[in-house]
Parts: C-alpha cells; structure tokens; sequence
C-alpha cells in the first residue's frame, strides 16, 4: 500500500510530448552536463546527473545541497523546460512555481536506493517526477526498514508525492532494459520538480 499523498498518473505524457520533453532535457545538458557525483561517504552514484532552475541538488564529500551553478562547469544551470513549468502548474494548488529540477539519467545497472528528498526549505510543497524512457521498478515506504510498495513506472508516467507522502522512502530497484527506444542510446530519464528555496 502506497504511502497517503501519492500519486500516479499514468501516461501523463504522451509520446510525443515524451520525445519534445526528451529532446529539452538533452539540450539543457549541452550547457550542464551529465555528471556522476561522489557521495558524502565517498561513493559514486551509479546515475549521471544534471540539474534545471535557479536551483540544482548536488552531492559530493561535503554533504547533500542545493547550489546555483554547476559543480564542474561553475556555470548557471538552465532553464526548467516550459512544459515541466506546466506539469507543475497542473498538479499543484496555487503557490510559487518550482525553482529546482533534478534529471538523473539511468543507463545500464544504474539505481537509486532508498531515500528521502528532504533538503528543501518547505515540505510543504510537493515533489513531481516524470519517468521517461525505460520502465523502473519503484519502490516506496515510510520507513527505510519498513513495508513498501513496489510499481513498474513507464515512459511518460508522473509521480506527486505530497503531504504524508512528501518525506516517504523513495528509490528504483532496477530499469528493465530495452523497454522503451525513447532515450538515445538506452536508458532511463527522471525529471524530479522540487521548490527548494
């Protein structure tokens, strides 16, 4: 059972709009590009990541935080896509729009455990994610060590996690390979709309 203040929509994106979405978030990285971050404990994550807004979310020895420029680059990040603007508008009650968007980028083996979101200022503004690309296999909870529910999440499919929700456990087990031709190269693309300031 889904933690209260979960959401899916399935198909909210339909294909087309997944390869225009694809295409921006791709076009977005030639100004920031895909990186893998280290962790606070030393580690590499197993997913590349690049960030859209006045925000982006990034990880390395010194700790999980929001910064306004690319680690490597030292450049601003992009602009958050203008439908993802939308998406946020669509779902979400009247408030201030999203000002980070974290797009982690799934090739080969990579995942992403368990975890919480929870470097924002206010959780009382949801988190939004959009699956492009090969299906995951999501899983979510309350607890780290508790009960959890497992779904498959396909291309174009969104995710809203608020109230209860906003601080669940959270993370993919595994992309299942080959399931979609929407990713040059293969691979899986997640759009997380946060407000973090």
């Amino acid at each position: 059972m889904t933690p209260e203040g979960f959401r899916l929509y399935p198909e909210y994106f339909d294909r087309s709009d997944q390869e225009a979405l694809a295409a921006m978030v791709f076009e977005a990285a030639r100004i920031a590009p895909f990186y893998q971050p280290s962790t606070p404990g030393g580690g590499t994550m197993s997913v590349a990541m690049t960030n859209c807004g006045k925000l982006g979310w990034i990880t390395d020895r010194g700790g999980y935080r929001y910064a306004a420029r690319h680690p490597q680059t030292g450049a601003p990040w992009p602009p958050i896509p203008p439908p993802l603007l939308g998406l946020w508008a669509d779902l979400t009650d009247s408030g201030p729009p999203p000002d980070a968007c974290l797009v982690n980028l799934y090739r080969a083996g990579a995942r992403m455990g368990l975890h919480q979101d929870r470097d924002e200022r206010d959780f009382s503004h949801p988190v939004i994610s959009v699956s492009l690309g090969d299906t995951a296999i999501f899983r979510i909870g309350t607890a780290r060590r508790g009960p959890t529910a497992s779904m498959k999440l396909g291309s174009g499919d969104v995710c809203r996690l608020a109230g209860p929700a906003r601080l669940a456990f959270h993370g993919i087990d595994r992309v299942i390979a080959g399931s979609s031709s929407l990713i040059p190269g293969g691979g899986r693309l997640n759009l997380t709309l946060r407000r973090a300031s």
